[in-house]
């Protein structure tokens, strides 16, 4: 396992990076994190948080983030890839509160030659889980001709 910063892992730019780092990642697994503060994105005051519905965004950069360490430990380019949607997208709080380090956990349960996968997806305050989800992605070869021919 490498070490890298998380600009060097996804294509997403300020303000959209909305997780803090890569712990660490094996084969199939890796173990993200996010600070919440008064400055992330999409935060709100007037919860003193940010809603947990934004949580299946940490957990696409986090599958993003696993798979450009992957790319980057195999001299390759970082890709583009897509969230098609998530199954039964969980949430046991209303909010991910101010001041709070979440953990994000991803488990690829399956992936095809096509570049369709699955993953397990967990989001976590300590022990408490706070969101847990099925997340299916999409990364193909080319994504600009992907763009191209389905736009």
């Amino acid at each position: 396992m490498h070490s890298y910063d998380i600009e060097q892992l996804i294509v997403h730019r300020d303000p959209m990076i909305l997780i803090s780092g890569l712990a660490d990642y094996d084969q199939t697994t890796a173990h993200c994190w996010v600070n919440i503060s008064e400055t992330s994105p999409f935060y709100q005051k007037d919860i003193a948080g940010v809603p947990s519905y934004i949580g299946i965004e940490y957990m696409a950069q986090a599958i993003a983030a696993y798979a450009g360490a992957k790319a980057l430990d195999n001299n390759s380019t970082i890709q583009v890839g897509f969230l098609l949607g998530s199954r039964k997208y969980l949430t046991h709080q209303a909010s991910f509160s101010c001041d709070s380090k979440l953990d994000i956990f991803i488990e690829e349960l399956y992936i095809e030659p096509s570049g369709l996968s699955v993953f397990n997806c967990t989001i976590k305050h300590g022990d408490n889980l706070l969101a847990e989800a099925k997340v299916n992605t999409f990364q193909p070869e080319d994504a600009s001709q992907f763009i191209k021919e389905n736009s």
